[in-house]
């Protein structure tokens, strides 16, 4: 089994966990079938997801998932329990297009929209975004859609809600 550990730093109150999450990899993708998300306790059983996942499609940050936990002591997602109502997008910039291999230059054309995201590495510039349930889909949709069509980035909606697919 491959793994990715979770993006970001490490836990810094004790109700925060790492949840991981298995999945079938996808060919010609990163050969990882498990990612690891930083969550927040909420009860002996149940989590909410505090990181946006680079590689697990389905969920997205403020998920509350019920895990269980195996006798090495890792928390195993099991099931969704609620849903955030936010989307999970990945955005991967074409090194040959205008801006290069630059996660930032990435960051800075969706600042207008008060959105952010983690960077995988400098060696992968995948940039996974968490879009709140309450931001302008409409738009990110389009500068998503217009940047690909001028060969800015690749990208994905890894987890998404019915209003953005009728954005």
């Amino acid at each position: 089994m491959t793994s990715i550990p979770a993006p970001g730093p490490a836990p810094a109150a004790p109700d925060q966990i790492k949840v991981w999450f298995r999945f079938v990899p996808r060919e010609g993708w990163l050969p990882y079938d498990t990612e690891g998300l930083w969550a927040i306790r909420l009860t002996h059983d149940t989590a909410r997801v505090a990181s946006v996942p680079f590689l697990r499609d389905g969920v997205a940050e403020g998920e509350t998932i019920r895990f269980s936990t195996d006798t090495d002591g890792l928390h195993w997602a099991k099931e969704r329990v609620e849903a955030s109502g936010n989307c999970t997008v990945r955005v991967l910039p074409v090194p040959s297009g205008p801006l290069g291999r630059s996660p930032q230059a990435v960051h800075e054309q969706f600042a207008p929209f008060g959105l952010g995201g983690e960077v995988f590495s400098a060696e992968l510039p995948l940039v996974a975004i968490t879009v709140p349930a309450d931001a302008d889909l409409v738009g990110i949709k389009e500068l998503l859609l217009r940047g690909q069509e001028d060969g800015w980035w690749h990208f994905e909606a890894g987890c998404v809600t019915d209003a953005w697919r009728d954005a």
